[in-house]
């Protein structure tokens, strides 16, 4: 089970790396830049969400069978949580792929201060939920 755990994290973790990047190109994707940086901020941007969605996958498939065959958590408002902030981090992937679909199209209406602020989002609920695990308030 140690290997599982371990999978399960790189995965996690790899996946969070994305979601702090893949903002970080939007910030710069949303201020006046010359054509063919846009072009090359939009081709890095498309490859690291693709990149991203493969990584979550299984880090979210390893999170669940841990979660079976432990049994963490059943009935545990801390383990109930939990599952909630990363169904949170799920929609904030799936809404950074419609944001990057807006860019693409050349449809984005925020500003590089929205991206800014949009980037500190994962880091919220990645402190939620080692707060969850760990701690264990609940």
């Amino acid at each position: 089970m140690a290997w599982i755990k371990t999978f399960h994290l790189l995965f996690v973790i790899a996946w969070f790396a994305g979601l702090f990047y893949l903002p970080r190109i939007f910030v710069n994707l949303a201020q006046p830049q010359d054509i063919p940086t846009q072009v090359c901020l939009l081709g890095m941007a498309k490859r690291l969400f693709r990149f991203m969605t493969i990584l979550a996958v299984p880090a979210i498939a390893l999170g669940i069978y841990l979660y079976s065959a432990y049994g963490l958590g059943r009935g545990q408002l801390w383990m109930h949580l939990k599952w909630l902030l990363v169904l949170l981090l799920v929609v904030y992937h799936l809404y950074c792929g419609q944001l990057l679909k807006r860019f693409q199209t050349g449809r984005n209406t925020y500003s590089h201060r929205f991206y800014r602020w949009f980037n500190e989002l994962p880091v919220l609920l990645l402190l939620g939920i080692l707060i969850l695990v760990i701690v264990r308030p609940f």
